[in-house]
């Protein structure tokens, strides 16, 4: 089985931007393909009946999601907050969605494919990070990227991809979930998470 190559992600995972590929890339692009990912993983886990598969598109779905979510609280909202007329409101309905969704997925991260509720909890995750995705992508997204230059889009795209390098790759709902704070917390909570990544079973690709 592949074993990681760095304390920071599994080597596969980690999606490669050049300067010259990435620096086109809208903050919503990002966002955007994560979600893609997320939903194939979510395919992946719910296709299949081999628990060894599974276990391993649990991990890998479980390590996008809450580096995703910690990313977007530190890095997109707040730029809403700053550039979008009702923002703050805006955000702040995305961080009460994310709570759900964190204590789902604290929930998730901690079973075992042979769990009777295993699919049905991860189910239950996705439907409201479908939602929650939806709501982003038709309304949040578009409203941030309307009020950015193409060039500050694509400064904040660069920005919410380095801070997935380096915040928790596991929920932790009770942390809190704004910075400066959730940085702070985050920069504790991840060194943990990253080591015990090291010893989860990833899906090789």
């Amino acid at each position: 089985m592949h074993q990681h190559t760095s304390m920071y992600a599994p080597a596969f995972a980690v999606r490669s931007f050049s300067a010259t590929s990435f620096n086109s890339a809208r903050v919503s692009d990002a966002i955007i393909e994560d979600h893609k990912e997320l939903k194939s993983y979510y395919d992946k886990i719910m296709n299949s009946s081999d628990t060894k598969t599974q276990t391993e598109w649990q991990n890998q779905f479980v390590w996008e999601l809450a580096r995703h979510s910690i990313a977007e609280e530190i890095v997109v909202y707040p730029a809403m907050e700053k550039h979008v007329p009702n923002g703050k409101d805006m955000a702040e309905k995305d961080r009460q969605e994310h709570r759900t969704v964190k204590e789902k997925l604290y929930e998730f991260q901690g079973m075992t494919p042979d769990q009777p509720e295993f699919k049905p909890t991860l189910k239950s995750l996705m439907e409201d990070l479908s939602q929650h995705i939806k709501e982003e992508e038709q309304d949040d997204l578009p409203a941030l990227e309307k009020a950015l230059a193409n060039a500050d889009s694509e400064s904040l795209a660069n920005s919410f991809e380095r801070t997935k390098m380096f915040v928790p790759t596991r929920s932790h709902p009770s942390a809190p979930d704004r910075p400066p704070f959730e940085t702070a917390m985050g920069m504790l909570a991840a060194p943990v998470d990253k080591l015990m990544d090291m010893f989860r079973k990833f899906p090789e690709k």
